[in-house]
């Protein structure tokens, strides 16, 4: 059994699985996505089926996978037979729990009934449908290519197939965004009644096209304190409307019998283990982090190649990073304090670690306490973010990582 630094059980685990292929890039991505290589479609599955089988082979037999996600680029672009084959795979090399939440990413416009039919039949159980906005021009703007109509359509057909959680991606932020832009491309996504939501904000990534606009001043750069109203009003909005802020850029409408809460997401920011299968996946098992290789063709030919290789569990890995229990510590604060009211545990602290985490780090959270931006809950038991903290939650993260973050290893 896996298990954390001081025996922390850590033996269940989440798999996010990378399709990196997209039928356009957006304006504002800088994920892992390609575009026009769809004849790979097909060396990309059966390479990522065989990563799964070499990871699988190095794990203790029993090891239960909790979640699984489908991330990308656009994973509603290829085939259901793919993804299908992906889960069979999964099926045969773990042990999936009873019922595991299986999420896939879906670009509006972009899958067809009888393609959510299967993939409802396959098990998955959970869409996230990338929205984005309801108004036409901040989509052109951002580069997308769907329009609000085809949301609702999606919406509607994906209620047909029979799945019943759905969450709907908005970003808020953007260039010459007013608040009633805002306002109304989120009073529509509630119109769909979705179980969940996720808000970003904006981030100009360096690179993209539209951090070169601005950079060129073609473009305005979006405002802080606009997005920060934004935010704010938001957050009123969603606990009207029976949603839970439970992350911080995260509702889940509130349900007595149902936890519509992304339990994919909650492995991640309990800095819990999870398998990061894919060009580009990102994974955590057993006291270490890493990264695959990033190309499509480079991963390809990682995994053909990995037989070879006796350094590492995971075949594609481009880099990988010991874990050490200062490292562990630290991520686990960053992580948890994302979780807005269920924060840091100081007793689920204590039996990972086998030490106070106000022992070990007094001098940070007396000061993010002074400045308003940390408080121990009314009953003395967590520590959490206060509303200035979700604002400027980096500030607050940082605070708590050594500029020394680890030990790393090239395996290419």
């Amino acid at each position: 059994m896996l298990q954390g630094s001081n025996g922390f059980n850590m033996a269940k685990v989440s798999v996010y699985i990378h399709i990196p292929f997209c039928a356009s890039r957006c304006n504002y991505c800088d994920f892992n996505t390609y575009v026009g290589k769809e004849e790979l479609i097909s060396p990309y599955i059966n390479a990522l089926c065989e990563e799964i089988r070499k990871v699988a082979s190095h794990c203790s037999k029993g090891l239960e996978i909790n979640t699984v996600y489908f991330g990308g680029g656009t994973p509603s672009l290829i085939p259901p037979q793919f993804i299908q084959k992906i889960l069979t795979s999964l099926k045969r090399n773990f042990l999936l729990r009873e019922k595991p939440e299986i999420t896939i990413e879906v670009n509006p416009g972009t899958i067809s009934p009888n393609a959510l039919q299967q993939i409802n039949d396959m098990g998955i159980n959970r869409l996230s449908v990338g929205m984005q906005s309801a108004n036409q021009e901040e989509l052109y703007l951002l580069g997308r290519r769907h329009n609000y109509m085809d949301v609702v359509k999606t919406v509607e057909l994906a209620r047909q197939a029979g799945i019943s959680n759905i969450n709907l991606d908005l970003i808020f932020g953007i260039p010459y965004q007013i608040s009633t832009f805002w306002q109304k491309s989120l009073e529509k996504a509630l119109l769909l009644k979705p179980e969940h939501l996720s808000l970003y904000a904006l981030t100009i990534e360096e690179g993209t096209p539209l951090a070169n606009r601005i950079a060129e001043k073609s473009i305005s750069e979006p405002d802080d304190d606009d997005a920060a109203e934004m935010y704010e009003w938001a957050e009123r909005s969603l606990e009207g409307e029976g949603f839970d802020q439970y992350e911080i850029s995260n509702w889940a409408k509130c349900d007595p019998l149902i936890d519509f809460r992304c339990q994919h997401n909650l492995q991640y920011w309990h800095n819990l283990p999870y398998f990061g299968f894919g060009a580009g996946a990102h994974g955590y098992y057993n006291q270490q982090r890493w990264e695959n290789e990033k190309g499509i063709l480079s991963y390809i030919n990682a995994i053909k190649k990995s037989d070879k290789r006796v350094d590492s569990i995971y075949p594609a890995a481009r880099i990988c990073r010991k874990i050490n229990s200062k490292l562990e510590m630290q991520e686990t604060i960053m992580m948890g304090l994302r979780l807005v009211k269920e924060g840091i545990s100081f007793s689920n602290y204590y039996k990972r670690f086998g030490v106070s985490l106000l022992d070990v780090y007094d001098k940070e959270v007396i000061r993010l306490r002074q400045i308003g931006l940390l408080r121990v809950d009314d009953e003395g038991k967590r520590l959490v973010l206060t509303d200035r903290g979700k604002l400027l939650g980096n500030q607050v993260f940082m605070a708590f990582l050594d500029l020394i973050v680890g030990e790393d290893c090239c395996l290419s």
